[in-house]
């Protein structure tokens, strides 16, 4: 590693009183080589020693303040380390160059300003009582290449173009993964499609889970009005949804006279008038004013009703 000159300022500042004092900023500065190939990474320091009392202004050394010829500045970091005789400054910047046709790579002096604080003060707050001048370097550049190699070693013509037979084969080439893709995308298609396609519950299922339905019906009470226009409500929705499930008809959506019709084309069914007897009369039980709410008796034969519809299916 290499050192540069050291040398001392005078710098001379107001103090709160009006008062002047004396104080010194000693400059060093050092790399870490002198040479450098294209792509290698060089450490240039700078280090301030301030006397007591003295700052500088660390906006002055910041990366973006290097003038630099040929080089570029990709890293830097700062660090103040205070002393009983003042604080030290340490700047570190790592350059490097991608160039090969740079005449010279030089790092330019830099002007920091400083100043004097009083007790508390921040640097902030602090007029600049004066400046100082940090020295530069210069770096040689090393290449592989002959002194009379120009620099710009890529040609700017077009590639030659290939035969005419690698034209060929690449069609070739082409044709055949296209041929190999086509059975891969129509069995993923068949994945998907058995995937997206619905289970058949069993016919099996579908009862058990309409006879569980309907038993928990035949445990309600059914000696008010309010309470059978209950039992209609859920009769209809047991026979509604039995007969999605077991003939694929919409049953939520249709009105009973509709009912058959549906049924009729479906062709597997349960017989089409009790279905649209018995959801006619859960329908009159569910809108009808209290006076005109079927009898226990006829709450009674919906539930035989709505069973042999779930047997019949």
């Amino acid at each position: 590693m290499m050192f540069f000159v050291i040398f001392l300022l005078p710098a001379v500042a107001a103090a709160a009183a009006g008062q002047t004092r004396q104080s010194d900023v000693a400059v060093r500065t050092s790399i870490d080589r002198t040479a450098l190939f294209a792509g290698d990474r060089v450490t240039y320091t700078i280090e301030l020693t301030c006397a007591p009392g003295v700052e500088v202004l660390g906006d002055d050394l910041s990366r973006d303040k290097l003038k630099l010829e040929g080089l570029e500045a990709i890293e830097s970091e700062s660090r103040r380390q205070p002393g009983p005789d003042g604080a030290t400054f340490r700047f570190r910047y790592m350059l490097t160059t991608y160039r090969v046709d740079a005449p010279s790579l030089r790092i330019a002096p830099i002007t920091v300003r400083y100043a004097l604080l009083r007790a508390g003060q921040r640097i902030e707050e602090a007029a600049p009582a004066g400046e100082i001048q940090v020295p530069g370097a210069a770096l040689a550049f090393r290449s592989v290449l002959a002194d009379d190699e120009p620099a710009d070693i890529r040609s700017g013509m077009p590639p030659d173009p290939p035969p005419a037979r690698y034209a060929l084969l690449r069609s070739i080439g082409i044709g055949l993964v296209i041929v190999s893709i086509v059975p891969v995308a129509i069995a993923g298609a068949a994945v998907v499609r058995r995937t997206r396609r619905p289970r058949a519950r069993s016919m099996r299922a579908v009862r058990h889970d309409s006879r569980l339905a309907l038993d928990a019906v035949q445990t309600m009470a059914i000696d008010t009005s309010e309470r059978r226009r209950e039992v209609f409500t859920r009769l209809d929705a047991i026979v509604r949804q039995h007969l999605c499930d077991a003939c694929g008809v919409p049953g939520h959506s249709l009105t009973p006279p509709e009912i058959p019709r549906a049924l009729a084309a479906n062709g597997r069914h349960p017989p089409a008038e009790l279905v649209a007897s018995v959801l006619a009369t859960c329908e009159q039980a569910r809108y009808a004013p209290a006076h005109a709410m079927p009898s226990a008796d006829a709450c009674r034969q919906a539930i035989q009703q709505v069973e042999q519809v779930i047997a019949g299916a």
